[in-house]
């Protein structure tokens, strides 16, 4: 047994001995002679510890060009790539610098892929697959980065979710940079999208083919095009020839432009300025390439005076190049128009609100109430026979008395040219609140939870009832204002409406409805603090009408209406308010 011990020692000692000699220089363990699988498995390892490889990108040709304004102003749907034609079976590959807007955390201000069937937008054969935007978020339920009849969210995937709070994340910075975008049409069992910077990687992986919704079905091209918003694109590169043409990065002389937009005619009195507001130009360049520019960029004069009626010539004079730079010979274009003065108006649709102005008995009645014309129509007859439709901002309206009955508003277009239409102003009478405060003032009161209303005001047949209050907004959403329910004795809602133009319940689905507030932000903003009154008519025939009058705190007075809600029992009609997000404080 003792030699046993020795001999198995020694035997040990020479084999690690050959194995120190192998891995040295001349060893054959580990060089090109050693056993295969070894070799093969050291080689896995070292494979391992490589960082991914980006996907080389074949046949990229340069298509240098702009999408969208430089200073982030341009909205969605305003500024667009060129179309990009994908045949089945192949791969579009592009390359473009996405320009963030550094002082905007909106999460979803950076770009989207448009993919549609291979026609023009403006095509009434126009249809699309859907749209896919670069951002992806924890909840794609909740913002819709993705959207279309045949895009799935579920397909989604990416490696930086943004977490927004009221529309914002600052990681949609990282966002920025230059992007691959990789529309893969190879596969005969799948459809796939992918975008990254190389901090950010979006993936759109369908697992079946997308259909052809082209017209003719043996045309089975789709098309793919970016739109930026409250960003810009700058394009790079590009394996596939764009519809007009490749762009290079040389800088461009202005060729030739045509002038879109221009008015046929306008009023006497109309300034040069008013006139070319909404004129537009196409610009074509060298090689081919066009842009549009705004009347900002152009120099205008009109021949002759336009002062004086009659036929006239519009100039406009173009001097940059496709860079912006001052080009070797300015470009010009011309239009024709005619100055024509009025000669008479006609009311041709009545305003939306026609009924009913309100007054109170404890108003005084020289009380004079602002007309509104929202949606009034008036047509201008000129001094040529011709007829056009005046803007209303050009009118001026007679204010109206605050005396029961059908009150006639003169509408003015100048001096001795009128027309008349006529509005019905009703007598309200005013009701209180027994407490003064409606909701918790740090505006944590919210809609239904628990369930909180003011005093209970019934509504008689043929009457209306008013209500006045300070209200006070968290200011978080549109809708973190006052409700107006609409009720029975019992309690049983006929319907509930909003201070922004929204409602539900059995009788709102029949009610015509509008408001004044225009941009929702500055409204908003006017809200906390702004003092309003609710008029509410019982009309006696089944319907009810809702009223209010918004006065913001930077005084801008804006109305929202409710005609028609129906269901009502004229026997039994009362309105409360409630709050959501919201406080209202009363009998100031």
């Amino acid at each position: 047994m003792k030699h046993f011990y020795k001999i198995t020692f020694f035997c040990c000692a020479a084999t690690l001995w050959m194995l120190v000699l192998a891995s040295c220089e001349g060893g054959e363990l580990y060089d090109v002679n050693a056993p295969e699988w070894i070799s093969d498995k050291i080689q896995e390892i070292e494979d391992s510890k490589k960082e991914p490889e980006d996907e080389i990108l074949e046949g990229m040709q340069e298509d240098v060009y702009t999408i969208g304004n430089t200073d982030f102003t341009s909205g969605f749907w305003t500024a667009f790539s060129k179309y990009y034609v994908v045949p089945d079976g192949e791969k579009w590959n592009a390359v473009f610098n996405l320009n963030i807007n550094p002082v905007d955390n909106t999460y979803y201000k950076n770009f989207a892929l448009i993919i549609t069937n291979d026609v023009d937008r403006d095509s009434e054969e126009y249809t699309e697959y859907g749209a896919i935007r670069f951002d992806v978020t924890n909840s794609p339920e909740t913002y819709n980065s993705q959207w279309g009849d045949y895009i799935d969210f579920q397909y989604i995937s990416g490696t930086l979710l943004l977490d927004p709070v009221d529309n914002k994340d600052e990681n949609v910075q990282k966002l920025g940079g230059k992007v691959t975008l990789t529309v893969d049409r190879t596969s005969k069992n799948a459809f796939t999208v992918k975008m990254t910077n190389g901090v950010a990687t979006k993936t759109y992986a369908q697992p079946n083919k997308e259909p052809n919704l082209n017209a003719d079905a043996s045309n089975t091209n789709i098309r793919c095009f970016l739109v930026p918003e409250g960003s810009y694109i700058d394009f790079l590169q590009t394996n596939i020839v764009p519809v007009g043409g490749l762009t290079s990065a040389a800088d461009k002389n202005p060729i030739s432009m045509i002038l879109q937009d221009v008015p046929t005619q306008i009023s006497l009195g109309t300034s040069l300025e008013e006139a070319i507001t909404n004129i537009s130009a196409i610009v074509t360049f060298e090689e081919g390439v066009t842009k549009t520019v705004t009347a900002s960029e152009l120099s205008f004069s009109a021949i002759p005076d336009i002062n004086q009626t009659g036929d006239k010539t519009l100039v406009a004079v173009y001097n940059k190049t496709f860079k912006g730079k001052n080009c070797d010979k300015p470009i010009v274009a011309n239009a024709s128009f005619k100055v024509v003065g009025v000669q008479s108006i006609s009311i041709t649709t009545a305003p939306s609100r026609t009924k009913p102005y309100y007054y109170t008995s404890e108003e005084a009645k020289s009380y004079m109430m602002p007309f509104d014309p929202t949606g009034m129509v008036v047509m201008g007859t000129y001094s040529d026979g011709s007829l056009a439709v005046i803007d209303n901002a050009k009118l001026s309206f007679s204010a109206i008395p605050a005396k029961a009955g059908s009150q006639p508003v003169i509408v003015t277009a100048g001096e001795n040219i009128t027309a008349t239409v006529n509005v019905t102003v009703s007598e309200a009478t005013v009701v209180k609140n027994t407490s003064g405060q409606l909701g918790n003032t740090d505006n944590s009161t919210l809609w239904f939870n628990p369930e909180t209303y003011s005093d209970n005001f019934n509504i008689p047949s043929g009457q209306t009832k008013c209500i006045s209050f300070t209200n006070y907004s968290n200011l978080a959403g549109n809708w973190n204002n006052f409700l107006v329910v609409l009720r029975k004795n019992n309690g049983t809602h006929y319907a509930v409406v909003r201070a922004d133009n929204f409602g539900w319940g059995d009788g709102y689905d029949a009610c015509v409805h509008n408001g004044t507030q225009g941009d929702w932000s500055t409204w908003l903003a006017g809200m906390n603090g702004s003092k309003v009154t609710v008029y509410v008519t019982n009309c006696g025939n089944g319907t009810a009408d809702i009223q209010a009058v918004m006065i913001g705190t930077t005084s801008t007075i804006s109305t929202q209406y409710y005609w028609g809600i129906n269901t009502i029992d004229a026997n039994d009609l009362n309105f409360a308010l409630s709050v959501d997000g919201c406080h209202l404080v009363f009998n100031e």
